[in-house]
């Protein structure tokens, strides 16, 4: 899912919805998604969050009241979003943004699973030591801030 994958439709719309927190994604070929900012964080295509090979996922607790503050263009290709929590090293691409609104009802339910699984919350109140701001994104990966250097 790398964005040049010439059969997935590329988006004609991307509308962020602040107060209910969806992220609105419109396709080439009809396909409309409404994408929660929470699912769009924890499954964020980041080395924060996929670690740097199979097995190295990091389960992102305390998101649910993540907003988006800012969307960069990437090429002609991706997007690259700037979350409240100071993440920004994921590069959404078509691709990956097709399959998270096709997939998402699946994906959703595998992460309350594996919230519930750990013994976790969604609440950021729960999680005091996690930064408002910063994270991953803001030091960027590798300077150790993501917990996989």
């Amino acid at each position: 899912m790398g964005g040049l994958d010439k059969q997935t439709p590329i988006p004609t719309e991307i509308k962020l919805h602040q107060k209910s927190r969806l992220m609105e994604v419109a396709f080439s070929d009809g396909s409309r998604f409404e994408l929660p900012y929470e699912l769009m964080r924890v499954y964020s295509p980041s080395a924060e969050v996929r670690g740097h090979g199979p097995g190295q996922e990091t389960l992102q607790v305390g998101k649910r009241d993540v907003e988006i503050q800012h969307v960069e263009p990437v090429g002609m290709y991706a997007i690259q979003p700037t979350f409240s929590d100071g993440h920004n090293s994921g590069i959404y691409s078509w691709d990956y943004l097709y399959w998270l609104g096709a997939s998402r009802d699946r994906l959703w339910q595998e992460y309350l699973d594996r919230m519930a699984e750990a013994g976790a919350s969604r609440d950021p109140a729960d999680y005091p030591e996690l930064p408002k701001e910063g994270g991953c994104g803001s030091g960027g990966c590798g300077g150790g801030s993501c917990g996989s250097h």
